[in-house]
């Protein structure tokens, strides 16, 4: 949760932006908010490890964990696997790392994820509304104070709903949040798309349904893909690749970022609003069959237990995904059976085959 301020911070400096009409300016200041916080922030155990500075580090890990017992546990276990990695890559440049994220099975599977979540986010249309809110609104017939005002909604309702995602987050899991609010951001994207098409009747009759729709898209973003995708892709690579797998991430989501806001205005031109807005949510659809492929669940797991999820072949993970755990998901959420029976979670079925194997070994 504490990684996800950085978003809350994102759609604070968003708001303010369009509040103040000056977005350079205004984004200062949740900024320097931030900044302060940061002060006080107890530095990495593991950066201050990887400096020599053992005493340092382990008095932050006990800043960090409840008590000092559970400091010098986890302390001593991060040291020994912090060793056992340096003794894997001495040597390695940092290309040959970067080779890594696309070679080494168990980091390609995170890097599949991370690419996922970050793409996914370009393609749900978030950017859409964010860089063209005030254009669409106006184009709809709001005047221009009008179409500042329904801006400054739209980047309220971004930070109010990110707020209580920085709970969800570690409660519902990350892939659960994007699994659900993807299909509901497809639809009323397209229903904003639709409300476009309205042209009779009174000015509110025209454009409420717009705004309305595109405000309940953003609350369904803010409480899905927004938070998530940074965060998770900031935990699912090991710490040796991490540099390497967030470079490539935050490349794969600027590039097609970039890509949309210079596509946009040529596709309502040729494809008209309504289609541009329905090309998007068709996107959503692709991108939650990507996330219910690649993007595995990494709530409250350690880093240590995240190397065993994405150490399991994508094959075995698709065939519990398909057969066991969508059918309960099916049964639970869409025919809101509540007495259907949840299956084990993968992690616990490998590590009772692994354990079951041994045992007949010896």
């Amino acid at each position: 949760a504490l990684v996800m301020f950085w978003q809350l911070w994102v759609v604070a400096g968003i708001f303010l932006g369009f509040c103040a009409n000056v977005i350079l300016g205004s984004a200062f200041i949740p900024s320097f908010i931030l900044m302060l916080g940061i002060w006080f922030c107890p530095e990495s155990p593991r950066w201050l490890m990887k400096n020599k500075r053992n005493a340092q580090g382990f008095k932050s890990m006990n800043t960090l964990r409840a008590h000092p017992i559970i400091g010098a546990r986890d302390y001593y276990y991060s040291y020994v696997l912090y060793q056992e990695e340096l003794a894997l890559v001495r040597g390695d440049s940092y290309f040959t790392r970067m080779r890594d994220i696309f070679t080494v099975p168990r980091i390609r599977r995170a890097n599949y994820g991370a690419s996922t979540v970050m793409i996914a986010q370009q393609m749900c249309g978030i950017n859409i509304i964010s860089f063209y809110s005030s254009t669409i609104f106006r184009n709809v017939g709001y005047t221009a104070t009008q179409a500042l005002y329904a801006s400054l909604g739209y980047g309220a309702i971004q930070v109010v709903f990110t707020i209580p995602t920085l709970f969800l987050i570690d409660t519902q899991g990350r892939r659960k949040l994007t699994l659900i609010t993807f299909p509901l951001m497809c639809i009323f994207l397209l229903a904003a798309g639709l409300s476009l098409l309205k042209t009779t009747g009174s000015q509110g009759a025209q454009i409420g349904p717009v705004v309305l729709f595109v405000y309940l898209f953003t609350i369904m973003y803010s409480l899905g893909e927004g938070p998530v995708a940074f965060q998770y892709s900031a935990e699912v690579f090991p710490t040796i690749q991490r540099e390497q797998g967030m470079s490539w991430a935050i490349f794969i989501n600027n590039t097609f970022a970039g890509i949309l806001s210079l596509t946009f205005p040529r596709m309502t031109e040729v494809m008209t609003p309504t289609g541009a807005f329905g090309f998007y949510a068709g996107l959503n659809l692709i991108a939650w069959f990507m996330i219910f492929c690649f993007v595995r669940e990494t709530k409250q797991l350690t880093l240590e237990e995240i190397d065993q999820v994405f150490n399991i072949p994508t094959k075995t993970f698709l065939a519990y995904e398909t057969k066991q755990w969508l059918p309960w998901f099916i049964k639970r959420y869409v025919f809101f059976n509540k007495s259907a029976e949840r299956p084990a979670p993968l992690l616990e079925k490998v590590q009772e085959e692994k354990a079951m194997l041994r045992s007949q070994l010896q």
